[in-house]
């Protein structure tokens, strides 16, 4: 048995330099608007400042690490609420597969971090060196002494705007006009240089040099949206109904007067040149296509300088491209199971969400029995059990009673704490904090039990009468 397979030339296709040329209209505008808004809330948000009282973080947002708290304006999480970002996460996933059941990459072409970020560096590049035109006969000149200047200006503006990508994400996780000070004075923790070096670097190589590639060699999520979407997804279309076959305005108008058939399309490539990843979308959905809609604007400004109606390029279906195959005009179908499945998974994930942020505890406490020993024999007969209680207190200042249930004649007593009035140890714990107790639990011989019971540990808030237990066990001895 022989292997019959041959394979010639390379077997990596060598990568062609893009020149996404600049063009005018909506699509464009929102890509403009959703950058903007997404960079400035980016860059600007460590600055906003959130009034959560003395002694608290006035960050709105904040991931404070030695702390161990995650700041959200007026949420503050803990890090036994981790489920929260669970929550989130899933509504993330959900959201993304919405978009892509109604209207495919919609992420990939107007939110992804990489695309916005490497539309701000196209946009400096053409603000340097021209166009799509000038940039490449700049290339072919290569190294005369204004095309160096050029370079040297450009590659200097994406190295600033990448190393404030990399300041504004670690202010995030310090006081940011606290940190800014300690980084221009080089007082700084060094971890917080070295992420801004990464992430400076990260961003320069994605933005400024791989640019497309990492769309289609390196992001998994074009591969994960071909196997999610369906007929009814709108996508970038090329309606080729309408635009074959391809020629010139003059043999279009020509072709017409006779009676021929002549498509729409004057294969002019404007639909390519905008491309930020260099696809020809007239040759169907492609992997590099991230949906931008910039081409539905290139093609439109074609169309209204021929005289020809827009929409040869346009977000459409593929249900839609056979019916008018068929001559049936187009229906569209946004609400489908696919997307009321999506649309339900966000909202009752949210409203648990929601419900569980609004009716969470603002105190709590866990016990640690002590293992090393289990209990202690007395010399009077009696045991005594050891246990670690921590209280966590995410309120104001205030004073828990401690008590214990569940273990008739037992006497209870905190290492450094005085009994209060009733006999039952009061603990201060400050705002916003936790604080860790060593409790002992003794039963005299005449009420001790025979086996190991199960006992309720409970703090009650002396101000307001609000309770939170936990269970654990005392051990009667041998």
């Amino acid at each position: 048995m022989t292997d019959d397979t041959f394979i010639e030339g390379p077997l990596y296709e060598k990568r062609r330099k893009v020149y996404p040329q600049s063009v005018r209209g909506p699509f464009r505008r929102i890509k403009w608007a959703i950058l903007c808004v997404t960079l400035g809330t980016y860059y600007l948000l460590p600055f906003v400042r959130w009034n959560r009282g003395p002694g608290l973080p006035d960050q709105a947002v904040l991931i404070d690490l030695p702390h161990r708290r995650f700041y959200f304006f007026f949420i503050e999480l803990w890090p036994q609420e981790v489920y929260y970002f669970t929550g989130l996460l899933i509504i993330a996933a959900m959201t993304l597969f919405l978009m892509n059941a109604v209207a495919g990459r919609l992420w990939c072409g107007y939110m992804c971090p990489q695309t916005v970020w490497t539309d701000l560096f196209y946009a400096v590049e053409r603000w340097v060196e021209g166009d799509r035109r000038e940039r490449m006969q700049g290339d072919k000149r290569y190294w005369t002494l204004e095309h160096i200047r050029k370079v040297a200006l450009k590659h200097f503006l994406w190295i600033m705007i990448a190393w404030w990508t990399g300041g504004a994400w670690v202010l995030y996780f310090s006081d940011a006009p606290t940190l800014v000070k300690e980084l221009a004075t080089f007082q700084a923790p060094f971890i917080a240089y070295l992420w801004i070096g990464i992430l400076t670097a990260t961003t320069y190589v994605f933005a400024g040099h791989a640019r497309e590639q990492m769309c289609i060699y390196m992001c998994p999520w074009p591969r994960i949206q071909a196997a999610l979407t369906d007929e009814w997804a709108l996508n970038v279309t090329y309606r080729r109904d309408r635009g074959e076959p391809r020629m010139s305005v003059k043999k279009a108008d020509a072709a017409r007067a006779h009676g021929d058939l002549a498509g729409d399309c004057v294969d002019c490539h404007q639909c390519i040149n905008v491309c930020p990843t260099g696809v020809d979308i007239r040759n169907g959905i492609q992997l590099g296509c991230i949906q931008c809609g910039l081409c539905i604007d290139a093609c439109d400004n074609v169309m209204q300088e021929i005289g020809r109606p827009k929409g040869l390029i346009g977000y459409d279906t593929d249900i839609n491209m056979q019916r008018r195959r068929e001559g049936k005009a187009p229906i569209y179908r946004i609400i489908r199971p696919r997307t009321l499945i999506y649309a339900a998974a966000i909202a009752i994930v949210g409203s648990i969400m929601l419900y569980a942020l609004a009716t969470r505890a603002t105190m709590d406490v866990n016990v640690l029995h002590e293992r090393n020993p289990l209990f202690v024999q007395l010399s009077d007969g009696g045991v005594r059990n050891d246990y670690t209680v921590r209280i966590l207190n995410k309120g104001a200042q205030r004073s828990f009673e401690l008590d214990i249930s569940g273990l008739p004649g037992a006497v209870i007593r905190v290492a450094g704490i005085e009994a209060g009035p009733g006999g039952k140890p009061i603990i201060e714990v400050g705002q916003d904090q936790t604080r860790e107790v060593r409790l002992s639990v003794q039963v005299g011989p005449a009420d001790l039990p025979k086996t190991s019971r199960d006992v309720e540990i409970a703090i009650t808030d002396t101000a307001s009468g609000g309770r939170a237990s936990t269970r654990d066990h005392f051990v009667p001895g041998d």
